[in-house]
């Protein structure tokens, strides 16, 4: 995500900064950088209970939609006063601030707390090295709304650090949406590993398949495949795949089936092994899908995890409470509440996270 440099500056942000950490903060948004920030993030909480992990995963990696100035919960066109979305956006806002203990215009200091630690490194990073160019249509908007507030008129030089900021903030936001997948993974093995009663589990983040027990390698020719989250119980011989969505496109449903059906080839130890979806969905249509998704006779998904459930109730409202459907997405929602509180189709991640743990002393298998 960081923009290439040349020989002299890397030397020159070597001798500043030292070598490992400039290998961490030239990858800014990698894995190491992430680990890094999100033990920093730990080290600073107190002890995480199943009860507060919803909460944790929020204040990591939720954020503020610029375009609606609300906690995301969908796409901002459908958040918009005229659509269907306005009131749920507001309600799934109000309700996570509250929460959060925090009040609703204070939000965004309290959330999206590993991407803004991650863009500030990746600002320290370059600071100091101006990109080269300049960009007079930027300067003359931006002059142009502030003409007569200035009481100087900024140099060159400034006019060109200001616009790399701005460039730079720009191509964060829009890079965000492909940047929170691996977070959304880190974070919930973070979780996971810090939850109580968790050490017995191995947990591992975009492993290949074949790396994991009971699992062949990939034919010749054939793309490996990688697990996005990977659950091991070696007391109880047990393996559990998950695949690990902040959000869902229509795209990405229609792998589910054919995902599983590759692990499902691989399985080599003739052992069943569970496949969980984890995600922060709002749109229930597609939750709805994603919990009524059969192979064969069977659901497809061992088990439907939603960072919290309470917050799906509180967005939805009285629109999935109603007696009578005016649309398709009441009914919608209405179904996913019963899937939540009547079929349990629909789990939270705390209830998930009491699933994970082994009750009692096992004795321990070799996988």
């Amino acid at each position: 995500m960081t923009r290439a440099v040349c020989p002299k500056e890397e030397d020159t942000l070597r001798r500043h900064q030292g070598p490992d950490l400039y290998a961490t903060v030239k990858a800014a948004f990698g894995a190491n950088n992430r680990k890094r920030l999100i033990d920093a993030y730990f080290a600073g909480q107190a002890p995480l209970t199943r009860e507060t992990a919803w909460a944790h995963v929020y204040r990591l990696l939720l954020w503020i939609d610029q375009a609606t100035g609300r906690a995301y919960s969908y796409e901002s066109d459908t958040c918009q006063p005229t659509e269907n979305w306005y009131g749920p956006s507001l309600a799934f806002h109000d309700w996570v601030a509250s929460s959060l203990s925090v009040p609703p215009s204070k939000l965004a200091e309290g959330v999206d707390w590993l991407f803004r630690k991650a863009t500030s490194d990746l600002a320290a990073a370059v600071e100091g090295f101006p990109e080269p160019g300049e960009d007079p249509e930027l300067v003359s908007i931006i002059t142009g709304v502030l003409e007569g507030r200035l009481s100087s008129q900024p140099t060159t030089e400034e006019w060109q650090i200001l616009v790399r900021r701005i460039k730079l903030h720009l191509m964060l936001e829009n890079k965000r949406r492909s940047r929170v997948g691996e977070g959304f993974e880190d974070v919930l093995a973070a979780v996971i590993k810090r939850s109580p009663d968790s050490s017995m589990l191995d947990v591992r983040t975009r492993h290949f398949l074949h790396d994991l027990p009971g699992f062949n390698r990939a034919k010749q020719g054939e793309k490996p495949n990688k697990v996005d989250l990977a659950i091991l119980r070696p007391q109880l011989n047990q393996r559990i795949l998950v695949t690990a969505k902040w959000s869902l496109r229509a795209d990405r449903e229609k792998q589910f089936t054919s995902e599983f059906g590759e692990y499902a080839a691989a399985e080599s130890s003739r052992q069943p092994f569970e496949y969980v979806f984890v995600t922060n969905e709002f749109d229930p249509a597609r939750l709805m899908r994603a919990c009524e998704a059969l192979l064969g006779h069977n659901h497809l998904f061992s088990k439907v995890v939603h960072i919290s459930t309470d917050a799906l109730k509180a967005t939805y409202g009285a629109a999935a409470r109603k007696d009578t459907a005016e649309n398709g997405a009441e009914e919608s929602m209405k179904k996913v509440v019963r899937y939540i509180d009547e079929d349990k189709r629909l789990i939270d991640l705390k209830t998930w996270l009491g699933s994970l743990v082994v009750q009692g002393p096992e004795k321990t298998k070799n996988l």
